[in-house]
């Protein structure tokens, strides 16, 4: 069993900010309307472009990221962020199309916090991310 360090809320008065990593424009433009709501939001289209943005800007209190992408795939990501001691504290959700059991253990497993399956509620991924940046009461 892993422990977890809870991640500190974000400072009150100040945006949370969220990265979201997602190769289909469609669906990362849809995603960062959405969150422009609660968060200021950052996007990067494969883990490589992540990786960048987050060695050179301050660490997001929250990453959504996909898995199957080109360059460098979102399970890839976060187990090489779970491997660096600046970004191992950053809350992850996975977004995907793989479905399967092994697959949402793969995920849990490479140190993300959430597996949502695509297509999504939006009001499920809006929960979940108040949820992890302790939005809700």
């Amino acid at each position: 069993m892993r422990m977890r360090m809870a991640q500190p809320p974000p400072i009150p008065g100040s945006r949370p900010r969220i990265l979201i990593v997602e190769d289909d424009q469609d669906l990362l433009r849809m995603m960062q309307r959405m969150l422009n709501a609660i968060a200021d939001v950052a996007t990067a289209t494969d883990g490589e472009q992540a990786l960048k943005l987050l060695a050179t800007g301050a660490a997001p209190d929250l990453m959504i990221t996909d898995w199957m992408m080109p360059r460098k795939d979102g399970l890839t990501l976060v187990k090489e962020m779970k491997q660096d001691s600046r970004l191992k504290q950053i809350p992850v959700v996975i977004l995907t199309a793989k479905t399967g059991p092994r697959d949402v253990i793969a995920g849990i497993n490479s140190g993300a916090r959430h597996y949502l399956t695509k297509p999504f509620k939006p009001d499920e991924l809006i929960s979940k991310v108040k949820k992890v940046l302790r939005l809700t009461p």
